[in-house]
Parts: structure tokens; C-alpha cells; sequence
């Protein structure tokens, strides 16, 4: 028994007419006789009493009928909420992002969506990674935006963006000076070594950059772990330290020349910016095009920067 069976019922039912149900349902006779025959077979009923001048219910029909009305009608009412939701409310997207996509790369991301969906709007959280993807598996944010992978078997990532971290320093004679002699990080380990936040990509990426570069974590002289970028910023240029953070965050204050940058050698310090969301759950049409979006606006992003270079 299905709804479809059950609505052709009802419509021959109020009709008295297999033609006239039919019309009403935009169907063929022949469908609604086959929906009327599939359901007294199942119901083991004659449903209909069928004579050359009318069509009438059994006294089996008179028992369905009733409960076959409210199906059908609850049916119509599932489908008329939901068409009114999809024409007056307003649909929210709930993410979770660390704090550099949050700050860095989320902003452009909302602005252009926002300008093709306009009725749609957002809820952003701003956690660490560890946190990020933990809201993704507790199902309560829709996506997620972090700077590391961690493995979790439910969680799928998707990279859109290649980020890449720095050792920021003091702008000064001693830094300055090492910048041109220094050929590796080795000289890490004498300095006092501001973190970010345990649980943060940045920090998980930069143990990860450390550890190839050969430079022990354990024996790092570290003075403070930070949870805020600017206060690591902060700390850096007034002396207190060097740190390991993104360039996105960083670049302005070397651009000014509040601080320096350095790079890790080669391709080193290369790192992922990741979407993830939990692959359990089919994404909504929505979520559908906020992903495609973000895909779209890094790939053309890529390929004015190839192009440049």
C-alpha cells in the first residue's frame, strides 16, 4: 500500500467516477483502476461496487475511507509547510571554522554567496580545529572550515585553499641579519617560542613542519600558548618571542614591516584549508551550493595566481 493508491482511492471515492478521479489526478483511467486493483489485493477488499449508472464504496471502502481522507490530506499538509518554508523563510546555514578560515577567508566567501542567495543566511562559530571537528560529528553545525585533518571516520574533507605558515620575528638588527644567513631553523631552538592553542591547526601543522625540518617539539623553548592571533602578533613585534602562524594572518604585518617573515624551505609549511562535513549526512540543496560556491571562488582564485606567476 502506498500513498499514491490511497489518494487515487479517495479521489474515485469523492468523484464517483473512475474518468472523473482520473482528470482530477492528472493520471490515465487505466493508472487509477490499476492503483484501485493493487490495493484491494493487498487489502484482500472489494472496494468499489461498480454498476453502469455509478461507482460506490463497499462497506469495505466505507472502512477505509476515513483513514485513507486523513493520510491524504496530512500528506497535502507535509507538502503545503513545506512548500511555504521554501517560499518565506529563510534557510541558515550553521558553520564552524577556526580562526583562520574564519577570519581570513570566510568573509569573502559569505559576501558572495550572500549576493547570489540573498534570502539565506548564516550562523558562524569561530573554535579551534579539535573543537571544529567535534561540532561536525555532534551534528550541531552544518559545515565546518579547519587548517589540519584530523582522523575521524565519519568526517569528509574537502581542500579549497593552499595556506602557508610562517616564523614571524621581531623587525630588528638580530633577525634581520639572520634572515640572510640562516639556512635552515635550527636557530629555533634558542629562541622563545610563542604556540598557538592546543587543538589548533595551525599549531598541529607547525609541529608537523617542525618535526620534518628536524627541529625536536619537546625541546622548543616554548614561553606561552596563544589563543588569539593579534596577541600573538602583538607579542612578536614588542619583543616578547617568535611564533609559527599563517601567512594570510601574518602578511599585512610583514608587508609594513612591523615584523619578518620565515618561510620554511622548499615547499615546506604548505597546509590545507579544509571543509569538512559529516559524510552520514546527505547535504541539504543549500549546503549543495554554499560547497560548490566556496570550490568555485578558490579554483578561479588559483588560477589568476598561476596565471600571474
Amino acid at each position: 500500500m502506498n500513498l499514491k493508491q490511497l489518494e487515487a482511492f479517495v479521489c474515485v471515492a469523492d468523484k464517483k467516477s473512475f474518468s472523473k478521479a482520473a482528470k482530477a489526478l492528472f493520471l490515465t483511467q487505466p493508472t487509477v483502476s490499476a492503483h484501485i486493483a493493487g490495493l484491494e489485493k493487498e487489502l484482500h477488499v472489494r472496494l468499489f461496487v461498480r454498476t453502469t449508472k455509478e461507482v460506490r464504496l463497499s462497506e469495505e471502502g466505507k472502512l477505509l475511507y476515513d483513514s485513507a481522507k486523513q493520510m491524504v490530506e496530512l500528506e497535502e499538509e507535509i507538502f503545503r509547510i513545506f512548500q511555504e518554508n521554501k517560499k518565506v523563510e529563510k534557510h541558515c546555514i550553521t558553520i564552524a571554522a577556526s580562526s583562520v578560515p574564519a577570519q581570513y577567508l570566510l568573509p569573502k566567501i559569505l559576501v558572495r554567496y550572500n549576493e547570489k542567495y540573498p534570502s539565506e543566511h548564516f550562523k558562524v562559530i569561530e573554535t579551534d580545529s579539535a573543537d571544529v571537528v567535534q561540532e561536525i560529528l555532534n551534528h550541531t553545525v552544518d559545515i565546518g572550515f579547519t587548517g589540519t585533518v584530523l582522523e575521524k571516520k565519519n568526517c569528509r574533507y574537502i581542500p579549497f585553499y593552499q595556506d602557508q605558515l610562517v616564523v614571524i620575528t621581531p623587525n630588528n638588527e638580530k633577525f634581520r641579519k639572520l634572515q640572510e644567513t640562516a639556512k635552515d631553523m635550527v636557530w629555533l631552538l634558542q629562541e622563545s617560542i610563542i604556540m598557538r592553542e592546543e587543538g589548533s591547526g595551525t599549531r598541529m601543522e607547525a609541529e608537523k613542519q617542525l618535526q620534518k625540518h628536524g627541529i625536536p617539539v619537546g625541546e622548543l623553548h616554548v614561553i606561552a600558548s596563544m589563543e588569539n592571533q593579534e596577541a600573538i602578533k602583538t607579542s612578536v613585534c614588542s619583543g616578547m618571542g617568535v611564533s609559527i602562524i599563517s601567512r594570510l594572518a601574518a602578511e599585512e604585518k610583514i608587508a609594513s614591516g612591523e615584523m619578518l617573515g620565515f618561510p620554511f624551505a622548499g615547499k615546506g609549511g604548505i597546509r590545507n584549508i579544509n571543509m569538512v562535513y559529516n559524510k552520514d549526512l546527505c547535504l541539504s540543496a543549500h549546503m549543495e551550493k554554499f560547497v560548490e560556491m566556496v570550490r568555485e571562488i578558490y579554483k578561479q582564485a588559483e588560477h589568476a595566481h598561476r596565471k600571474r606567476g
